[in-house]
């Protein structure tokens, strides 16, 4: 896998932006699987890799990168 990835949210798909939003809302792993029809492991995959992606450690702090770098802007 390598490093962390400098390309912060240009590496991230389009379902990791689409989770990184509500994850923005403060939506939990299980409201998010119900909401876009998939598992909570697949969420907590996703999850992990946008962690991963912005180089942040928490949930909380992935969405102050969002916000930050209007990466909420785009779809909305």
């Amino acid at each position: 896998m390598g490093g962390v990835d400098t390309g912060g949210a240009g590496a991230l798909t389009s379902r990791e932006t689409e989770v990184l939003a509500l994850l923005a809302e403060g939506r939990t792993n299980r409201q998010l699987a119900r909401e876009l029809y998939i598992s909570e492991k697949t969420v907590s995959v996703h999850v992990s890799n946008i962690l991963a992606k912005l180089g942040v450690r928490s949930r909380t702090e992935a969405a102050a990168v969002a916000r930050r770098d209007g990466l909420l802007d785009k779809d909305q």
